[in-house]
């Protein structure tokens, strides 16, 4: 079993910035990508970015240039810089990881419980 939990989310002014940071912990063998999506109230829930294990990330349009993906292997953690931000940019964020639990199990997608992002004046 994998745990994701995230954190860094809250309350910015537009223009603002925030790093939403997402640790996973457990039985982890091997990570295939790991990646962040949002889901606004009354709306499905979209790709933000993911990065994969050989570092090529892939960014949605609407946070190209704004948003930057990373990750510390070391910490078993991604992150999410978030600059310049919008008050469309207000859903709640979502960390999942693509990840192999032993050499025996097969990839498994697993997600985090969120984190709010609000951005408003």
């Amino acid at each position: 079993q994998v745990q994701l939990v995230e954190s860094g989310g809250g309350l910015v002014q537009p223009g603002g910035s925030l790093r939403l940071s997402c640790v996973a912990s457990g039985r982890i063998f091997r990570f295939f990508a790991m990646g962040w999506y949002r889901q606004a109230p009354g709306k499905q829930r979209e790709l933000v970015a993911v990065i994969t294990r050989d570092d090529s990330t892939t960014y949605a349009d609407f946070v190209k240039g704004r948003f930057t993906i990373s990750r510390d292997n070391a910490k078993n953690t991604v992150y999410l810089q978030m600059n310049g931000l919008k008050s469309e940019d207000t859903a709640v964020y979502y960390c999942n990881a693509d990840v192999q639990a032993t050499l025996f199990t097969t990839r498994y997608v697993y997600w985090g419980q969120g984190t709010q992002v609000t951005v408003s004046s």
